[in-house]
């Protein structure tokens, strides 16, 4: 027959016990410490950053920059080319580079849209030659006068990264590299619920 004596488990120190809640406590409240700290205090944060164009920080529209408006509003994230004189050799090298980045979105191609802004009157054999060779170009009138009041030193053509409510995100000049805009547009799309 089995005998009836209880069993003594080996107790734990009281020293012991606090260790393991000084490490448990160590683990869960450290990461929460180190990170209000980093942000409190700037340090170990990288000053890099991923896009390849200038930030507009500014909250500018589209609007604010010259651009009369159509008669239906654009809900999709834009490739804008904006040149505030004639469509140059500069000008045209970034409508066919917008369209371009347009198609290597791929699947995600019908979330974005791309356009020019013309501050001069096309001739018509340029119209015709823009419709042939991009249909699905977007068309907006620009007005130079507000557009050196928004983009004051800009001259040229400029490439723009317009949000779905018209917002200005990034501006990029006409040497622009087609695969940092693209990877710029991506994780856009990637991070926006919109558009």
């Amino acid at each position: 027959m089995p005998s009836l004596t209880a069993r003594t488990e080996p107790r734990l120190s009281p020293r012991r016990g606090r260790l393991q809640l000084l490490a448990l406590l160590a683990v869960v409240l450290g990461p929460m410490l180190l990170a209000g700290a980093m942000y409190q205090w700037r340090f170990w944060v990288p000053e890099g950053r991923t896009y390849h164009g200038t930030l507009i920080g500014t909250g500018q529209s589209r609007a604010e920059l010259g651009i009369a408006p159509t008669g239906g509003a654009e809900s999709r994230w834009q490739l804008l080319v904006t040149a505030p004189e004639e469509c140059a050799a500069d000008c045209r090298r970034l409508v066919y580079l917008a369209r371009q980045i347009h198609i290597g979105l791929g699947r995600e191609a019908e979330r974005g849209a791309h356009a020019l802004a013309v501050g001069q009157p096309l001739t018509v054999e340029e119209t015709r030659r823009l419709e042939r060779e991009y249909p699905q170009l977007g068309h907006y009138r620009l007005e130079p006068a507000l557009y050196e009041h928004a983009a004051p030193g800009l001259s040229g053509a400029q490439l723009w990264i317009v949000d779905p409510l018209g917002n200005l995100v990034l501006r990029y000049g006409a040497e622009a590299d087609g695969k940092g805009v693209l990877e710029d547009l991506r994780l856009l799309l990637k991070l926006s619920k919109i558009g």
